[in-house]
């Protein structure tokens, strides 16, 4: 991924009001992010745990999305989930049901569309080692990276198409 700006990142997002993408909280460290590595800009809000943010390029555009996490909740520390994007195992709270609201009317109306994503939103980190999930629970794949990136990409432009964008 190229690597952005802060006023590329707020220009991004389709399912808030201006006002909205203009009060979310961007990251501050964007120079120092490893984008060679990074398929999407992905955060949580640190001073709102329960926010999430998703920027991607879709059809040579940025899109950016905002997430909430499921409120109540609670996963097992004893089980494991996998992350629907990117499919790594996670222990306990690693992954994360993540609602977006859904593009224009739909979204206006309170529909949303939830993924089990990596709570973190690393996935492009996981994908490639940069990132360990603090279990054993990694599981060795013919794949090269080149086709787990694929299928990354594959996993979020689904969920993007759900969230209703073009």
């Amino acid at each position: 991924m190229e690597p952005l700006t802060e006023t590329a990142v707020r220009a991004s997002f389709v399912n808030c009001s201006k006002g909205e993408a203009r009060r979310l909280s961007v990251p501050r460290d964007l120079a120092e992010r490893p984008w060679a590595d990074l398929d999407f800009l992905g955060w949580r809000d640190p001073g709102a745990p329960d926010r999430g943010y998703l920027v991607a390029e879709r059809n040579s555009r940025l899109i950016g999305i905002t997430l909430r996490a499921s409120q109540g909740v609670q996963r097992s520390l004893a089980k494991t989930t996998v992350c629907s994007l990117c499919l790594t195992p996670h222990p306990g709270t690693g992954v994360a049901l993540l609602a977006a609201p859904k593009v224009g009317a739909a979204g206006r109306q309170g529909n949303t569309s939830g993924a089990y994503l990596c709570a973190d939103l690393q996935c492009s980190l996981y994908l490639r080692g940069r990132r360990q999930t603090g279990g054993e629970l990694s599981y060795e794949e013919t794949l090269t990276l080149e086709q787990k990136v694929e299928r990354l990409f594959v996993n979020l432009h689904q969920f993007l198409t759900k969230v209703g964008v073009d």
